[in-house]
């Protein structure tokens, strides 16, 4: 009974979050939606005893990645409101359009055709290995062999990070120069 009350709970976060991240017209107000319901897909995975993954999707996600997005939007700047009636590419709406209804049509062909019913039960394979826990060896496996991939992706992100201040940097504006009345009743 309690786990169906921590799914319903999550659930309703997971839900909120998510149509505020949709239905906010302030950019930082949908970061803050996007934090609630990665935070309610936490608590789903500490239900599912997922501890690792319930970690690392506060840590990586909540923290870093949300981070990033808000660290964008406050960079460019959000206090100007655009024109949504001018389309800079143009066809743009109707691709989107045509893009969302495609993929909603796989996700209902998907959730009709499929055979296979997700019980949520923990996997009847047992351990990868009887030695050493499978977080030791995923551990092993991430930062001995996969090193790598990591690392670039870290020069991934602080290369985007300074291609959008590069973007970003607005041009300086000149000075008005002040008035020639002024600067006589300053000077003695």
């Amino acid at each position: 009974m309690i786990d169906l009350i921590v799914f319903v709970v999550a659930a309703v976060i997971i839900l909120g979050g998510a149509g505020t991240v949709v239905l906010s017209r302030n950019p930082v107000h949908s970061a803050l939606g996007l934090v609630a319901s990665l935070f309610g897909v936490a608590v789903l995975f500490v239900d599912l005893d997922a501890h690792f993954l319930a970690a690392v999707q506060v840590i990586v996600y909540a923290g870093a990645i949300v981070v990033l997005f808000l660290f964008v939007i406050m960079l460019l700047g959000v206090d100007q409101a655009e024109s949504l009636t001018v389309e800079p590419i143009k066809g743009q709406r109707v691709l989107a359009a045509v893009f969302g209804v495609g993929v909603l049509a796989l996700v209902l062909i998907a959730l009709v055709g499929g055979s296979r019913v997700i019980t949520g039960q923990p996997s009847v394979s047992g351990a990868l290995s009887d030695s050493e826990p499978d977080i030791n060896q995923l551990a092993r496996n991430l930062f001995s062999e996969y090193v790598f991939a990591f690392e670039i992706t870290s020069v991934l992100l602080v290369i985007a990070v300074v291609g959008t201040v590069i973007l970003a940097r607005r041009p300086p504006r000149p000075i008005a120069p002040e008035p020639e009345s002024e600067l006589l009743e300053e000077t003695p």
